[in-house]
Formats: structure tokens, C-alpha cells, sequence
């Protein structure tokens, strides 16, 4: 095991508050740098390296900061790290920002409803029919009724078997004729959400000729750009996170997998609930997620203060034992000491970060990290983004 060693940005009176070493000597880890610590050594940083050293119990991440600090180029540095280390990715990139990393791998970015139709049925049975549930409720813009879970349960078991991939096409073909009733009922309302998926606005997205995409290789980018402004945004990324994640599993080695502008995750009650239940899974499955967003309010806007919603955000971010964040506004900043616990140090040191710097929070160490690039990351950061 790798004896941990901590950094700080203090003096000798913020130690009893701050609870670290008096020294700067980094994480301790093995690697290719990420950056400089405020006092001079180097900050080398993987979450499955750190959980295999003891340092933090869950893989998982999140990046936060305003836009144009750092965030994406950290992302790219963190993800050229893992891959030569033989990790993998998959990047759910909602703005097609991710081409010239992609481009650097040798891989070219999946395009999502355009390069063909994704099946984020590959779970098992169980698994398959919760995400369902998420989807439709997703789609409806409220959460299924007990008859409509009933009748989805039911259509699933007459319609679908294990081998099946066309399981919007399926599901739809069982209840088709309800089409033709004259009167409303759950039914017919069930028939008309399920045609949305096959012959409606959603159509090509999850079911469709051929066969689905394929998300092989060690770094898979799924491009969301074309959903990125319409109205089933979140949708399209939680079936994409979906396939990720078992893309993910079926894989020998752990691997990232990158939500980028995870708020429109986040904000969505059906997504969130799905999200929060796979994400206990980490551990298990060898998925570090990385979430990034701009500023908590881009999620606290979806749910009133107390509300279960923003509760399960906070949750969520709660659960990413490691936290880079950047540098954010006096109100931001006050917001995201509520949610993931900052002390009064650190509230006030997020404000005056300068840009490229990060707070870096990893179980109960604190690091203030200045990112540099180096020159093989050259290649895939923009270049305005570098902070050298």
C-alpha cells in the first residue's frame, strides 16, 4: 500500500481546522503529474490508485467551476492518463467538445441519432425494466401511475426475451391496436407513449433498422450534440450512460465514465433516481464517474430548497468522494458549501482561485492544485484552456 502524504495551502493556525500535514508533498500516488501543489510539489492523482492505496472509498468524482477555469482540460488530462495506464472510457459529451482527444486516440466521436440507434437494454432483466420505468416516465414528464407499471411489467414478460435488441419495437407491436380506441384510457396512453419511440419524435434514438451501435474500444465519445437544445436532452443521456455503463463492465480493466454537463442529468426527476441507484454500483463495477457541471444552482433551479429532488443532487454529489473544484462565485460558492460540506477556509479560498487552479478534496485531504498540462497533453486541451 502506498503510505499516504497530504498537501495543503495553509499555515501552521488553519491546521486543526483543515486536518492536514504540515507539508506539500502531494497525494502520494505514482504517475504522470496533473499539476503543481500550491507550495511547490507535484499532484499526481487516479482515482482507482487512490482507492487501491486506501486514500478514498468510492471512484467517483466531481468537477465544478465556472465556465472557462480548467474543467475540460482536466477531464482530457485525466482521461490521456488513464488510457496509458490501460484504463477506459466512455465520454458522454452532450456539446461535442471531445474531438480532439478522440482524434488523438484514433477514434472517431459516435454521433447519437445519427450514426445509428443506441439499446440501452443490456442489463439484466430487472435492471432493464427499471430503467424502462425511467425512460417512459422521463418522456411523459411525470412518474408512472401503479397501472401503467403494472401493464408495462405485464407487456414486458409477453413481448420480450432475453435476446431481444428491437425492445421498443416489441413492446409497441403488444399494445399497437390500443391506437384505435375511441376513448382514453391508461392503455391507449401507454400505446401512444411507446409509439413516440417507434414512429414518433424519438424514433432512431433507441430502436431502429439493424443493428444498434456498437460501443467498443478503449475510449468510446457518444456525441449528444444534435439532442444538446430539444427537450429530451436527459433522456438520450441516461440511456447513454446506460450502455456506458455496461460497456464499462464487460470490460478487464476499470474505467472512467465522463458526464459532461451532468446537470441536465441531474435536474430530471427520472433520471436522477435512476442515476442514484446505479451509482452505488461503483465499487463493483470499476466505473469511476466523473461529473462536471458549472455552478450547483444549474441543478438546485430544478427543486426548492428541502425538496426531495435537490436532496437527491446533493446526494449524489455527496457521493463523489473526490472534488476538484474551481473557482466559483461568492453565491456559487456559498451554495456548494451547504451541499457537499466546505469549511469556512475553503468557502473563502473558492472564490479567489485563479483560473486553472482547484480545491482538490479527496476524503478528508485538501490539496490546492495548480493544473499544467504537459506537452503531451498539448494535443487534445484548447489551447486557451491551458493555464501554463
Amino acid at each position: 500500500m502506498v503510505r499516504p502524504v497530504y498537501t495543503h495551502w495553509a499555515t501552521s493556525e488553519d491546521i486543526s481546522s483543515l486536518n492536514v500535514t504540515l507539508h506539500d508533498a502531494g497525494s502520494g500516488l505514482h504517475g504522470r503529474s496533473l499539476g503543481v501543489c500550491h507550495r511547490g510539489g507535484e499532484f499526481i492523482f487516479d482515482p482507482f490508485a487512490a482507492y487501491a492505496a486506501g486514500l478514498v472509498t468510492n471512484p467517483n468524482m466531481v468537477l465544478a467551476g465556472s465556465i472557462g477555469v480548467g474543467k475540460s482540460t482536466l477531464v482530457k488530462m485525466l482521461l490521456v492518463r488513464g488510457l496509458a495506464e490501460g484504463r477506459t472510457a466512455v465520454v458522454i459529451d452532450p456539446k461535442g467538445e471531445y474531438g480532439a482527444l478522440a482524434e488523438q486516440c484514433g477514434v472517431k466521436p459516435i454521433t447519437f441519432g445519427r450514426d445509428g440507434w443506441c439499446n440501452p437494454f443490456v442489463g439484466d432483466d430487472e435492471e432493464n425494466q427499471a430503467l424502462l420505468r425511467r425512460m417512459l416516465a422521463a418522456t411523459q414528464g411525470r412518474e408512472l401511475s401503479a397501472l401503467q407499471r403494472f401493464q408495462i411489467s405485464q407487456l414486458w414478460r409477453e413481448c420480450v426475451d432475453k435476446s431481444e435488441q428491437h425492445i421498443f419495437q416489441k413492446l409497441f407491436d403488444g399494445v399497437e391496436q390500443r391506437l384505435r380506441d375511441t376513448e382514453e384510457s391508461p392503455s391507449r396512453e401507454l400505446a401512444l407513449l411507446l409509439h413516440r419511440f417507434v414512429r414518433g419524435d424519438l424514433r432512431g434514438l433507441f430502436d431502429g433498422p439493424g443493428e444498434p451501435l456498437s460501443l467498443s474500444g478503449d475510449l468510446v465519445i457518444l456525441d449528444l450534440s444534435q439532442q444538446w437544445a430539444g427537450d429530451n436532452v436527459a433522456l438520450v443521456a441516461m440511456s447513454a450512460v446506460a450502455a456506458a455503463q455496461h460497456t464499462l463492465v464487460s470490460r478487464s480493466t476499470p474505467g472512467y465514465l465522463v458526464l459532461d454537463e451532468s446537470w441536465t442529468l441531474l435536474r430530471d426527476h427520472g433520471a436522477l433516481r435512476w442515476l442514484q441507484g446505479s451509482w452505488k454500483l461503483a465499487r463493483s463495477r470499476g466505473i469511476s464517474h466523473v461529473l462536471v457541471l458549472h455552478r450547483w444552482s444549474d441543478i438546485a433551479s430544478a427543486g426548492d430548497r428541502g425538496s426531495a429532488q435537490r436532496e437527491r443532487a446533493a446526494g449524489l454529489l455527496r457521493e463523489c468522494e473526490t472534488s476538484w473544484l474551481f473557482r466559483q462565485g461568492e453565491e456559487e460558492a456559498n451554495e456548494m458549501a451547504s451541499v457537499i460540506g466546505l469549511n469556512a477556509q475553503e468557502q473563502a479560498v473558492l472564490t479567489t482561485l485563479p483560473k486553472g487552479t482547484a480545491l482538490v478534496r479527496y476524503a478528508q485531504y485538501r490539496s490546492i492544485v495548480a493544473i499544467q498540462p504537459d506537452a503531451q497533453d498539448q494535443g487534445v486541451v484548447d489551447t486557451d484552456q491551458a493555464m501554463l
